[in-house]
């Protein structure tokens, strides 16, 4: 009887067609897997793509701010810059009209420096300077030091009488006939700087003494 019962058994191993049942031959239905894999990956290579332009936006946008935050200090440096008053040359604070805490306008005039290098404007008449020459040594006297005799000589002069750039500057050819004797400003330096403990400032009366001979 157990015989009986294994021959269908033994006929299916040897003939695989019989009995109705039969396993799928080595290769059947890859086509139709390989079509689906490759559906898969093409629909995974589309978001891919859309992600490497999304961050490529993102680098220009942070390009774009970093250029920004840099105009942004290069602003604020220049801004800071503003806040500092370089003065052209050494020297002292003679008048000073702002404060701390002040608000300054364009414009406005905050101090006066005198530098420390200073000079004398001697205003000779012009019948004195038939003989002065640059270079001639001068003797300085000042009000403020009666004692303290200054040494000297004559830098430069200005091209032209004092009177001449005033507002109104005299007129003497108007028919008047009465000549005015013009003083031309002559420039005269310290051989040697002031010494501190006689401070010299502008406006203080000067008499200076040119050697011509």
């Amino acid at each position: 009887m157990r015989e009986l019962l294994d021959e269908p058994r033994r006929a299916r191993k040897i003939f695989p067609g019989c009995g109705g049942e039969t396993d799928p031959p080595a290769g059947a239905g890859a086509s139709g897997q390989d079509t689906a894999a490759s559906s898969r990956k093409d629909g995974a290579l589309v978001p891919t793509e859309a992600q490497l332009q999304a961050a490529a936006n993102q680098i220009d946008t942070a390009k774009a701010n970093l250029k920004g935050a840099e105009a942004q200090k290069e602003q604020a440096r220049l801004n800071l810059a503003y806040t500092k008053v370089v003065a052209p040359e050494a020297g002292r604070v003679a008048h000073k009209n702002a404060a701390g805490g002040d608000y300054v306008q364009i414009g406005q005039n905050l101090m006066a420096l005198v530098p420390l290098k200073v000079w004398i404007t001697a205003n000779f008449k012009e019948t004195q300077l038939d003989r002065m020459r640059v270079g001639q040594l001068a003797e300085i006297g000042i009000d403020a030091y009666p004692d303290k005799v200054f040494h000297g000589h004559v830098d430069s002069f200005e091209a032209g009488s004092g009177s001449a750039f005033d507002l109104l500057p005299p007129e003497n050819a108007t028919g008047n006939y009465v000549k005015v004797v013009q003083r031309v400003p002559v420039k005269i330096v310290f051989d040697t700087p002031p010494d501190p403990q006689f401070p010299l400032g502008p406006g203080m009366s000067v008499v200076p003494s040119v050697k011509v001979r």
